[in-house]
């Protein structure tokens, strides 16, 4: 019954953009001593999500629209653009620092949405 709310479906949208820009941000922490290695990002949900509302539209059912479901862009990096270091490296550990709280915070603020709706759909069933 949840799976049909689009809160429920953007917040864990917003989840899974966050565990993926973690994962990128780990990477670059992972190859900072790395020779000639490129620093990359992922852009914040809500630039991704105003891209994507704007440019795209997406299919609720096959062939609606001519589109296809669940069609979504697959790989959101970016090269950072940096100072690099003698060694070529263009990775910054402050900077990697600072996207890794970020993200937590958004990781953290998908989670509270989520369980925000969760009780307000239980209260509103009449259950605490």
């Amino acid at each position: 019954m949840y799976n049909s709310l689009d809160l429920f479906q953007t917040a864990g949208a917003m989840a899974r953009h966050a565990g993926a820009r973690q994962a990128v941000v780990a990477r670059n922490i992972a190859n900072a001593d790395t020779p000639d290695f490129q620093a990359q990002s992922i852009a914040a949900f809500k630039d991704v999500y105003a891209g994507s509302a704007t440019t795209t539209m997406r299919a609720t059912r096959a062939g609606h629209l001519g589109g296809q479901i669940g069609q979504h862009t697959t790989d959101l990096r970016q090269t950072v653009v940096g100072e690099p270091s003698p060694n070529g490296n263009t990775v910054s550990i402050e900077d990697e620092m600072l996207r890794a709280v970020e993200v937590s915070r958004e990781h953290n603020r998908a989670l509270t949405i989520y369980r925000h709706a969760m009780t307000v759909l239980r209260t509103s069933l009449g259950r605490s």
